[in-house]
């Protein structure tokens, strides 16, 4: 499956990027992860730092997946609203959910300080506009059920706004403690001190996973005329996982993203936070460590044949439309990247964590959603603690045999 397409802002950014080794003899493991992006590192991450003899193998080179296209938005807050997730699931387990990505995103932001100035990660609160009339009673309810349970957010109406940002709306929630990323020095610099700092991890690019023998005692993968064999087996394939094991409640789409020339003067831009909106597809915005706006959204349809090349090319152009209508002084921003990408969703809005009665030993982790790399956390740190003999009960709210909606989420 082709991820992504256009032009890339973060491997631009990248000072020196690691290689490593291609598979060239057979070995075995306590774990193996399938996928080199940000859920797989974390993954390896975690568990050879708990002493688990773990191996990461990667068909292509680290961080070139989805990671490559992530804008590198971390919230707590779901592409479904915690009230929309109260009323399919109920009170206890709909913010259970937020709280449990509420930590996920503390332990990100943990690890994040911990490495290389190059991942570049800062707190910024994040900006949720009302798009239309319409959409303020909605996010109103919303406000009110954050604040209920502890979430800090502020509610702001159309005149706070206003005198905060040269564009007005309806209203806002303005929610405390999210952050952003690089995400691709993250995923180098994660494995590469966990490859450094410990000898339970071993890293191999272009080295693809072809197929599996399930045996009594764990798994023979193959990579080319080798084998690794693992008592476990972690799929953090991402998106492509949808080839692999087709998951009826989840569904794809394409999306798009741009990143400006360098802007000097962010005086109409308040704390530089991150922005985003009820309409949906929804537009999404950010800043840059050295001064770009990042914007994406625009999302749409798969096609049939899959993403269409060059289609980011018109996308950029609403998308700097956009911005220019929000930020009048910046009419003279122009696009300097530009991409498309295979995003994925699930109907429920819950991420995929967990295992699969066809796959003994195996974990899957498909953190899908706007929120994918905080999900992708909180799934590692869910398997990780299993696969380290602590019981992880609530994993059952992502099981992968679980029944969904039949339409997209709100």
């Amino acid at each position: 499956m082709k991820l992504h397409s256009g032009n890339f802002f973060w491997r631009r950014m990248a000072e020196e990027i690691p290689r490593y080794p291609v598979l060239n003899r057979n070995i075995s493991c306590d774990c193996l992860v399938i996928g080199g992006g940000i859920s797989g590192a974390i993954c390896a991450h975690l568990l050879s730092m708990r002493g688990t003899k773990t191996v990461l193998a990667e068909k292509h080179e680290i961080a070139s997946g989805s990671t490559l296209a992530n804008t590198g938005i971390l919230q707590y807050t779901n592409d479904k609203t915690l009230t929309s997730f109260i009323d399919t699931f109920g009170e206890d387990r709909a913010v259970h959910f937020y709280r449990l990505c509420r930590d996920a995103l503390t332990h990100l932001k943990e690890l994040g300080r911990s490495l290389d100035a190059e991942v570049s990660l800062q707190e910024r609160n994040s900006l949720y506009l009302a798009s239309s009339d319409d959409d303020a009673a909605m996010l109103r309810t919303e406000y009110e059920n954050l604040q209920k349970y502890g979430f800090q957010v502020e509610w702001w109406e159309e005149k706070e706004i206003g005198s905060r940002f040269p564009f007005r709306r309806p209203a806002a929630i303005y929610t405390q403690g999210d952050a952003e990323i690089n995400p691709y020095a993250f995923v180098h610099h994660l494995i590469g001190q966990a490859a450094v700092g410990s000898s339970n991890l071993q890293v191999y690019e272009h080295t693809p996973v072809t197929g599996w023998e399930f045996r009594e005692d764990g798994v023979i993968c193959r990579s080319g005329g080798y084998s690794i064999k693992a008592r476990h087996v972690i799929f953090a394939t991402g998106y492509e996982t949808q080839a692999l094991k087709r998951e009826p409640g989840a569904y794809l789409t394409s999306t798009y993203a741009i990143v400006t020339e360098p802007e000097k003067d962010f005086g109409d831009w308040y704390e530089r936070c991150m922005i985003w909106e009820t309409a949906r597809p929804y537009l999404y915005l950010r800043t840059t460590p050295d001064g770009r706006i990042m914007a994406g959204g625009m999302d749409e349809p798969l096609a049939g044949v899959g993403l269409r090349e060059g289609r980011e090319i018109q996308k950029s152009r609403d998308l700097l439309n956009r911005i220019q209508e929000m930020f009048p002084a910046k009419k003279g921003l122009m696009a300097a990247y530009s991409w498309g990408a295979v995003f994925g969703q699930t109907r429920d809005g819950l991420p995929y964590i967990g295992t699969h009665p066809d796959y003994p030993h195996c974990f899957f982790l498909e953190g899908y959603g706007g929120n994918g790399t905080v999900c992708s956390m909180l799934a590692a740190e869910m398997i990780a603690d299993v696969l380290s003999g602590t019981p992880r009960d609530d994993m059952n709210l992502f099981a992968l045999t679980r029944t969904t909606k039949p339409s997209p989420v709100n």
